[in-house]
């Protein structure tokens, strides 16, 4: 279904609007959890859990609401979804706990998933295939700016008026783009009428609800062996799901996802790129960010501005990628995006070192930034031109729950790296340090381990290091910790250049462009 010339483009700009949203609300939360853990008084890993609610539920309900939009209508599941998130934004304002934030969260994550998924999908439907690249490099834009920028507009907001405006902001703009939706958005046809695969739906909640979870788990309690019962427990419940998920996909008459699309090796590689970008460039910006705050000493708002270089590049180059992928096809612009992005996280890997400064950053963080700017459409384009017409709604939710689930792990996976290279620094630096007596050192090396990588300076203002301030040799540990964290980033940052790396070489390996690409 095409749009009419100019209404397709009110339709662009309308879930361009309503994805920003979504996916700002996963990045810009992260600068207010200081100000609403003040508010709430409340511990550290029930703060977690202002992020964790959103993720887990907006990461279930992808693959759901992608099959309730075949089912009744893109439109209607789409505007559906962005009132259930400005219902939720409302709630997460008036909160006056944080079970209640956590609650309102949760429920803001199923409106996240219905403009997320559904969004894709009525512009790949709304736009001619010449057309398409272009339209998709704009949605990219949203997208890419949406995870670059929370952190600046988060800051401004925070600063300005307080934690609670920056979930009142979307009530107003989620107010404007249903209007915007209702008159310009017509992909309301029912694309299936047949019984729905209710037992197939449960089974990839499970399996998707089981990972997250497991993954949210381990970042919130990194001691956790991946054998730990607390761990593997919901590992196993996704493991099961998603054999008795493939069980039943193949059996019932009308399956949730048809899973002959994954016969088609542009999709599988386009979601494996989708995944390893989540991983590595989205789930590094986590590092990044505490490296520019607590061992750097910007502030959230100069942060989020150090940031915006990466995203100024989104805004530039996004809609000519969009034209790129057009005419030099998906494989090489996805592969060279990655590789770019490697080539960044690799120079920044080079020259970083402490005292950490922000010379060693900004070269990396440009070719990051162009890295972003050309990745996404590609990937968006690819995976919906792999598919037939009546599967690009699932399409659209599948390649979402890759990224989503690739940044979990990604998150996971480089805090795992991060720590275990301070460890191994800290722990031979601090064996080195001959002039500390062992009374002191043993506790102090306690304490360190402790608190973590992530600390930064905080652990040096913190009451407990007072007794250790008078010693001489404090300057030399305050120095260590810095060379600990330095140690760490420099294997995370090559944990990312290897998920970048390995996006890449799938990518030219299985994309196939459209011209030559087999459904």
């Amino acid at each position: 279904m095409n749009s009419s010339k100019q209404s397709k483009w009110y339709v662009l700009g309308t879930v361009s609007l309503a994805v920003f949203m979504a996916m700002l609300d996963i990045t810009i939360v992260n600068v207010a959890l200081p100000d609403i853990q003040k508010s709430f008084t409340v511990s550290f890993t029930s703060l977690q859990w202002v992020l964790n609610a959103y993720t887990l539920v907006y990461a279930v309900m992808l693959l759901p609401v992608s099959k309730l939009g075949d089912r009744l209508g893109r439109k209607w599941v789409f505007l559906g979804g962005l009132a259930l998130f400005i219902i939720g934004s409302l709630a997460d304002g008036l909160a006056t706990s944080d079970t209640w934030l956590n609650l309102a969260r949760g429920f803001q994550g199923i409106g996240g998933a219905a403009m997320m998924s559904l969004s894709l999908s009525i512009v790949t439907a709304s736009f001619p295939a010449k057309q398409r690249g272009l339209a998709l490099g704009i949605w990219s834009s949203a997208v890419g700016l949406a995870v670059s920028g929370g952190p600046l507009i988060g800051g401004i907001l925070v600063d300005t008026w307080g934690w609670r405006s920056i979930f009142w902001i979307n009530v107003p703009i989620g107010l404007f783009a249903i209007i915007m939706g209702l008159i310009f958005i017509t992909d309301r046809a029912r694309q299936e009428t047949a019984a729905l695969d209710w037992l197939g739906l449960l089974l990839s909640a499970l399996m998707i609800f089981g990972t997250v979870l497991g993954l949210i788990q381990k970042e919130m309690h990194p001691s956790y062996a991946w054998t730990n019962s607390h761990l593997i427990i919901w590992f196993i419940i996704a493991l099961i799901s998603l054999g008795g998920f493939i069980l039943v996909e193949r059996h019932v008459k009308t399956p949730l996802v048809d899973l002959t699309i994954f016969k088609s090796r542009t999709f599988i590689g386009a979601n494996i790129a989708a995944f390893t970008l989540g991983a590595g460039l989205y789930g590094g910006f986590t590092y990044l960010s505490i490296l520019m705050q607590n061992y750097m000493g910007y502030s959230a708002f100069e942060t989020g501005l150090k940031l915006l270089l990466i995203s100024v590049f989104t805004l530039v180059l996004g809609p000519i990628t969009g034209l790129l992928s057009d005419r030099i096809g998906n494989r090489w612009l996805i592969s060279l995006a990655l590789f770019i992005g490697m080539a960044g996280i690799l120079v920044i890997n080079a020259l970083l070192k402490p005292p950490f400064k922000w010379a060693y950053l900004y070269p990396g963080f440009i070719l990051l930034g162009i890295s972003n700017a050309l990745v996404n459409p590609p990937i968006s384009s690819a995976a919906m031109g792999a598919v037939d017409d009546r599967h690009i709604g699932m399409a659209s939710g599948i390649i979402n729950v890759f990224r989503q689930v690739g940044i979990s792990f990604g998150v996971v996976i480089l805090g795992i790296s991060v720590t275990n290279g301070y460890n191994d620094k800290l722990a031979h630096g601090l064996s080195q340090l001959t002039t500390l007596p062992a009374l002191i050192k043993a506790p102090l090396t306690t304490m360190l381990h402790k608190a973590g990588p992530f600390a930064g300076q905080q652990i040096f203002t913190d009451h407990r290091v007072a007794a250790y301030r008078e010693l001489p040799v404090f300057n030399e540990i305050k120095h260590l910790v810095y060379q600990a964290f330095n140690a760490g980033m420099h294997q995370g940052d090559l944990m990312i250049a290897i998920f970048l790396g390995i996006g890449g070489v799938v990518a030219l390996l299985l994309i196939k462009d459209p011209r030559s690409a087999q459904k």
